[in-house]
């Protein structure tokens, strides 16, 4: 194939160095951008994982933009003319910076939050990102069209140039700028990274128009365009791991906190598979990575159902599979990538299929789902990458296909059967030993496992058994009192019931994600008291129980509704306010014919603000509230912008001076009484803590154990609950406070994963 003349190029121009430095400098610039402006929208829309979901497929819809556009100018006879085109551009995308959240937009809108969302971040950095996306495919054309030699690499080597500088740069950013630099300096890093870049390229376009005039024009391709069928290929090929990506992302902020650090670990990893797949020498065998993906996805889609008891260990789970399945696809992707003359086409399917993943995780699966089926559903579908082998089936693949299905199928059949502990009458069956009816679930889906793996080698009988093993366990980890689910941009709300005979008989309960947000009996004898974390026997309880005692009328105000249990404190003069993010937790938490703490037991009146609560708590007077309670988890994701120094100050300004603030930090994976004590001490304010244990003698679902911080802005304020020895002194010095441009998320999960060894 001849892409140049047989005419040398100068010196400098056949160096590969100066391309590969462009190209390294664009993809860190742009992996750089990205958690920044995560952390500057973060706050504004209640520092949720869809935050970071919705801004990553408008990151992937920029790429393709800018892939687009390189497509396009390359096809323009003189590569002199496309350097001063893309010049021009990269210089008009600078009048968009310095970096920050455009107000043109507005204020943030809870009700459309996607559409905000989508235009903030296309005012505030979609032309420099797209421009800087257009870099890679660019410069490689150009090495292809004036200094590939005869015998050199082909210019996809460069990719490996562009993924490198992009993982370097998501590897930095948690590790070395977020902590060391505040949110100002970064963005201010980066426009100076931006100038510097565009120093950078006038120099390669330099060299690149002086080379002969001879070896600019583009010939005609000798290698026949690629059909439709394999341009669809590279999109599915493409779109898997992008979809994945978002749903290991999802799973972890979910179950942790919605931060960059997280963000950046399976977008470190997309970009290792491509690494890996792209490069010359590889690294891994095709045969062991497909070997170990077989065992890690079927195990992934077997537990992706239930709560993970040890949360490090199903993060490796997840973490392994989604790199191994990604690296599955882009090697699959890689063997089918065109000759160089196709090249900018190749990489424009290749980010179609990035936008197409991307969208249907961040837009499309929150509408038609009522759950987040979309990460074990696109697991399924991704076993389709694997080869799908030669000639007929042997029937000893057959038989095991029959088992497996079987197997499989049978787990939440007796699934049934342990949760009715064993001995019990579950239809027709009767198990007499209890140790057995925890045993059979557990051989059937084991069953089920090594089956699958049996037939990794034909993706058709493969898939089959992932699908099986999905159904069977997202059916088992439904529970059988689950009556309605919804999702909203914020996450998914369910409405389960439970039989507690001690409370009357039904108890209506409502979970976000996989936290117990509120319950309430349903017999009237229990049909107004507060329940679980809200109980008068929990802390929260205890602050409203002591302050209605010590004090008239009270004014309330809660950060997060829930099911709206804290309504059943309201007595008649009070009032209460609560500040919620997501219009559909109010619509459930008011339906009288779900919840009825708002509409039955409160007494006096209650008012709610929709949006961010910093956002809608700073627009309220100064000195209002006897009360200020602050629970707003989304799951178990810790909303750390709520948490910080300045939320606090924001808190106490808003507090009476006699009033409290009560922080609810309960949560199973991070450790957030130290930043919280921290915080109240640097914010000006005085605590206590408590850590309240259930009564193991207490029914279900009576109360729950719960840690809480309750923060004043003077000791007098304290006075009504300085004799009750539940509420402890804080010790501050514990950890660094944690402030808007400083979280230690890591060390937090590492103080909690310690006193869950101690208990042991």
């Amino acid at each position: 194939m001849t892409l140049t003349e047989d005419r040398p190029a100068p010196k400098a121009l056949a160096s590969q160095s100066i391309f590969a430095m462009a190209i390294f400098v664009s993809a860190a610039l742009v992996f750089t951008v990205e958690p920044i402006v995560g952390k500057l929208m973060l706050p504004l829309l209640g520092g949720g994982p869809s935050i970071w979901n919705t801004s990553l497929a408008f990151f992937q819809a920029m790429l393709l933009l800018g892939y687009a556009y390189a497509h396009v100018l390359q096809r323009i006879p003189s590569v002199k003319t496309q350097t001063w085109v893309h010049r021009g551009l990269l210089g008009v995308a600078a009048l968009s910076l310095p970096l920050q959240v455009s107000t043109w937009v507005g204020q943030p809108n809870a009700d459309h939050p996607v559409i905000w969302l989508l235009a903030a971040l296309t005012c505030s950095v979609g032309a420099p990102f797209a421009v800087l996306s257009a870099t890679a495919p660019l410069v490689q054309s150009w090495f292809a069209r004036t200094a590939q030699s005869e015998n050199g690499p082909e210019p996809y080597a460069l990719y490996a140039a562009s993924n490198i500088g992009s993982l370097l740069a998501l590897v930095t950013y948690p590790l070395v700028i977020e902590p060391l630099r505040p949110l100002h300096g970064q963005t201010f890093g980066w426009c100076v990274g931006y100038l510097g870049f565009v120093i950078l390229f006038w120099v390669l376009t330099f060299h690149v128009n002086r080379a002969p005039a001879q070896a600019l024009p583009i010939h005609e391709p000798v290698s026949t365009a690629p059909s439709w069928g394999e341009r669809g290929l590279w999109v599915i090929l493409a779109a898997i791991p992008s979809s994945l990506m978002l749903g290991v992302t999802s799973y972890i902020t979910t179950n942790i906190a919605s931060a960059p650090f997280l963000w950046v670990i399976p977008l470190a990893l997309y970009l290792t598979t491509f690494i890996l797949a792209f490069s010359s020498r590889q690294f891994l065998s095709q045969d062991g990575v497909l070997t170990f993906q077989a065992a890690a996805i079927v195990a992934c889609i077997a537990f992706v159902a239930f709560v993970p008891n040890n949360l490090v260990l199903s993060l490796l789970a997840h973490l392994s599979c989604f790199f191994l399945t990604a690296l599955v696809c882009h090697q699959a992707l890689v063997a089918r990538r065109p000759p160089p003359e196709h090249l900018t086409e190749f990489y424009l399917w290749m980010s179609v299929g990035g936008v197409v993943g991307g969208g249907f995780n961040a837009f499309l699966a929150p509408v038609i789902f009522n759950d987040v089926w979309e990460y074990p559903l696109v697991l399924v579908v991704s076993c389709l990458a694997r080869p799908w082998g030669h000639g007929p089936f042997l029937r000893w693949r057959w038989i095991t296909l029959g088992i497996g299905v079987v197997a499989a199928l049978s787990f939440p059949v007796f699934r049934q059967v342990e949760i009715q502990v064993g001995g019990s009458t579950m239809g027709m069956f009767r198990i007499v030993d209890p140790n057995f009816a925890l045993l059979i679930p557990r051989i059937g889906i084991a069953t089920a496992l090594v089956c699958a793996f049996v037939l990794r080698r034909r993706a058709q009988l493969f898939v089959v058994m992932a699908l099986a093993i999905a159904i069977s366990t997202q059916v088992s980890g439904l529970t059988s009192e689950s009556q309605n689910r919804w999702r909203s941009f914020f996450g998914v709300l369910k409405e389960s019931h439970m039989h507690v005979p001690q409370l009357g008989g039904d108890v209506i309960m409502l979970v976000h994600g996989t936290t117990l947000h509120g319950a309430q009996a349903q017999a009237p004898k229990f049909h107004c008291r507060p329940l679980v974390y809200y109980a008068p026997e929990t802390p929260i309880g205890q602050v409203f129980t002591r302050l209605e005692q010590t004090k008239g009328a009270l004014r309330m105000g809660a950060i997060g509704l829930g099911a709206g249990t804290v309504a059943s404190y309201v007595r008649p003069g009070d009032k209460l306010t609560f500040f919620e993010i997501d219009p559909l937790v109010v619509k459930v938490a008011t339906d009288p014919k779900r919840f009825t703490y708002i509409s039955q037991c409160a007494k006096g009146p209650i008012d709610y603000l929709i949006g961010d609560a910093r956002l809608t708590l700073a627009r309220q007077p100064k000195d209002l509230f006897d009360i200020l309670l602050v629970d707003a988890f989304s799951s178990d994701s810790v909303p750390v912008h709520l948490m910080t120094v300045e939320a606090v100050r924001g808190y106490l300004s808003h507090i009476k001076p006699d009033g409290v603030v009560v922080m609810h930090l309960s949560n199973r994976n991070v450790d957030l009484i130290g930043p919280a004590m921290a915080v109240a001490r640097r914010a000006g304010g005085i605590a206590k803590v408590q850590s309240h244990v259930i009564d193991p003698k207490a029914p279900a679902l009576w109360e729950s154990s719960e840690d809480a911080l309750i923060i004043a802005r003077n000791r007098s304020a304290l006075d009504a609950f300085a004799g009750d020895l539940r509420w402890g002194p804080t010790n501050p010095f514990l950890v660094e406070p944690w402030r808007d441009d400083y979280t230690n998320l890591v060390g937090a999960i590492l103080a909690k994963a310690r006193q869950k060894a101690s208990t042991l």
